[in-house]
């Protein structure tokens, strides 16, 4: 069955990757995004097939005219990366918090029952059990962190979604992405900034060893999703989540964020010597989501880290210029 979806952050890395293979099962899919992170020429190779609304997920009345007429919303606006939380933890909030008001707002006027949102396993922040499921506590250790502008904009986005969504709506569905990886996500994440230095360290290096810098000891663990998994994860979620409930997505491959860098610089032919230095106040040491949640709606994650790891990092090195100004 087709239906019509509104998916607001469209333009960015993982909206756009939904859109697109919402498109290609034949659904109508509307796009609301500002495009200060996204950009359209992700959304190329269905041209013609989508529509393209720019507007603010702040703004009310821009977010109710685009929820008009359609089935479903997912909902995925929002500022990530580390740097921005950092930087403009202000905005971040506002964009969090303001943003799943309008959806809200824009899903009742319009009497649209069926609401998906993005949350983030930076909700979990340091949980105290890892494979982490989705049911244990979720924290803002300090407040005066500025880091954890994106957890508590998450969290408060989704103590609204579930609780405004117990009344007037059909189904209201939270996913929680976990450290997803692909070509042209952005600039601001651990695996792109890594690929640029390596290029830069190894550049007619081959076959040597090269001093490599990184933050913390290196024992810091992540679980890197690819985009293709983490896709059908999501369309399983949409097609499929059970009203009021969360579900993890990515995978539970574990690895320690000096075997990344290993990794990265092994794939321009050279070996790292890791140069670990203090880690920014407010890391989570280890994270790895349980996924068995999301096994129940048949999802198998079937790209690993090996595989799925040198063409990302080729596509940042084949294209460095683009990289914004320091």
């Amino acid at each position: 069955m087709t239906r019509r979806y509104l998916v607001t952050g469209g333009t960015g890395f993982l909206g756009s990757a939904l859109v697109r293979r919402l498109v290609a099962a034949g659904h109508a899919v509307r796009v609301l995004d500002d495009n200060s992170r996204g950009a359209t020429h992700r959304l190329a190779a269905c041209a013609g097939k989508v529509e393209l609304i720019e507007g603010d997920i702040r703004n009310v009345d821009a977010v109710t005219k685009a929820i008009k007429g359609v089935d479903c919303v997912v909902h995925m606006a929002a500022i990530n990366g580390t740097e921005f939380f950092y930087q403009k933890p202000e905005s971040v909030l506002d964009v969090a918090v303001r943003g799943i008001l309008s959806v809200i707002d824009g899903c009742r006027a319009n009497g649209v029952g069926d609401l998906v949102i993005a949350s983030s396993s930076e909700v979990y922040q340091t949980p105290n059990v890892v494979p982490t499921p989705e049911a244990v506590p979720l924290v803002v250790p300090n407040v005066f962190n500025p880091r954890y502008s994106y957890g508590g904009g998450k969290l408060i986005s989704e103590l609204i979604a579930l609780n405004y969504g117990r009344t007037g709506f059909q189904r209201v569905v939270v996913f929680r992405p976990h450290n997803v990886y692909g070509a042209d996500m952005g600039w601001e994440h651990v695996i792109p900034q890594f690929a640029l230095r390596a290029a830069a360290a190894t550049s007619g290096r081959k076959g040597q060893a090269v001093d490599f810098a990184i933050q913390g000891t290196g024992l810091q663990t992540r679980a890197f999703v690819h985009i293709d998994d983490f896709t059908d994860g999501l369309l399983r979620v949409v097609e499929n989540g059970r009203h009021l409930t969360i579900y993890n997505i990515g995978t539970d491959e574990e690895v320690g964020i000096g075997d990344l860098a290993r990794q990265v610089v092994a794939i321009f032919g050279c070996t790292a010597n890791l140069r670990p230095s203090e880690a920014p106040a407010g890391g989570t040491d280890r994270r790895c989501p349980d996924i068995a949640r999301l096994r129940t709606l048949g999802y198998a994650p079937k790209i690993s880290l090996a595989q799925g790891l040198p063409d990302v990092v080729r596509w940042y090195a084949e294209n460095a210029e683009r990289a914004p100004a320091a």
